[in-house]
């Protein structure tokens, strides 16, 4: 293998290989493998050592698409591709992945083979969804605080005035308006929330947040559930605000409780360190490795499949009587976090939220903030 540098620079082409996140194969038509990068290692739970003296078909079944994408490569000296590929097999598991193919002109009857996993691209693209709705909330938000609720203090000022002439039976109709007036303001308030105020954030303990949650939750909505904690008790501080990490997590296992049946209903909260995606934070360019997991997970009836794309966007709800703002809220606080939230199957039923965090380290706190004074500073400019 050749890796093209300039004059005098001395490169390890494995070295730059092994710095890929993605997984890189090169095998010949038949499927012996001739090298992988240290990505494989992980993708097939194999060292490479290993790996160089197997075939591909140890790891993936002869008849998967894998061979003759190999073999159409190679043919047609092209490169091909194929999305959402799963492969399976009782030594690696279970894959979702883009894999591409590529026939290696040097080496007469061989490919390349890029191996990217599904997950990781599917949370960078929930991340971008569930950002895209929080400013589509937040700039709502914004529009009803300046459009409706200063009009509707007239009409309710005029109402108030009419009811001190008024009649018995037309005093019912006015305070029917005064009524209504303070309904509609009650949820602009709430809409309030997602305005994109700066979000002042320290060291938090995230066990101390669950459990919060928790005894609120067996207090109240969730006396009759079971609540199972499954926690990593090394994990460091989230960087992160007390407060909006309590809303979100009751929120979270609120939906929960209302999706479970009462008689055997299971709720488990659990937390994990994970090498996560490095994605920037909201509101500057400094990007962040998420590797603080939390997940909160259920044994009901699950999520139905045609609204899991568009389940954190605002008015979308499984309730009848749901507002459809409790998600929405959700994603916006994550956001505002530097955070990834994604919904996960449960092969045994029901729905799993997990939620990946940025863990506290001074220096981060210290870029967010001089990123947001910067902001304020040209606000009042402006």
């Amino acid at each position: 293998m050749r890796l093209g540098f300039g004059k005098g620079h001395n490169v390890d082409p494995a070295g730059v290989l092994n710095a890929i996140a993605s997984a890189v194969v090169v095998a010949d038509r038949d499927g012996k493998i001739r090298f992988v990068n240290q990505a494989t290692e992980q993708l097939f739970n194999t060292s490479a050592a290993v790996l160089c003296r197997s075939n591909l078909k140890d790891f993936i079944p002869g008849d998967s698409p894998v061979f003759s994408l190999i073999a159409q490569a190679i043919d047609e000296a092209t490169l091909v591709a194929d999305h959402d590929l799963l492969i399976e097999s009782p030594k690696i598991g279970r894959h979702a992945v883009n894999l591409t193919v590529g026939s290696m002109p040097e080496e007469i009857g061989s490919a390349v083979l890029t191996f990217e996993p599904r997950s990781i691209a599917q949370k960078i693209d929930n991340q971008l969804l569930s950002r895209n709705s929080a400013r589509s909330v937040s700039a709502m938000a914004a529009i009803l605080a300046h459009e409706i609720k200063n009009p509707l203090s007239g009409i309710r000022g005029a109402a108030q005035l009419l009811e001190q002439t008024a009649n018995e039976d037309d005093r019912v109709l006015t305070r029917l308006i005064c009524d209504e007036a303070d309904r509609i303001v009650n949820l602009v308030d709430r809409m309030e929330i997602f305005s994109d105020k700066p979000l002042e954030r320290g060291a938090v303990n995230i066990h101390t947040v669950l459990e919060h949650v928790r005894r609120l939750a067996e207090n109240g909505f969730g006396h009759n559930l079971h609540f199972e904690e499954i926690y990593d008790p090394s994990l460091p501080p989230v960087y992160g605000n007390r407060d909006q990490l309590i809303q979100v997590f009751l929120n979270l296992v609120k939906n929960a409780a209302e999706a479970v049946q009462s008689d055997d209903g299971q709720i488990t909260i659990s937390t994990r360190y994970q090498h996560g995606v490095r994605l920037a934070v909201a509101g500057g360019d400094t990007r962040v490795h998420l590797p603080l997991v939390v997940s909160v997970r259920d044994n009901g009836s699950g999520i139905p499949p045609d609204m899991r794309e568009s389940l954190f966007d605002p008015f979308v709800t499984t309730k009848p009587t749901g507002s459809g703002l409790g998600l929405a809220l959700v994603a916006k606080i994550i956001s505002d976090h530097g955070g990834v939230i994604e919904v996960k199957e449960v092969p045994t039923g029901g729905a799993e939220f997990q939620i990946m965090l940025p863990i506290y380290h001074r220096t981060l706190a210290e870029n967010v903030l001089a990123t947001q004074k910067d902001s304020w500073i040209k606000e009042e400019t402006l």
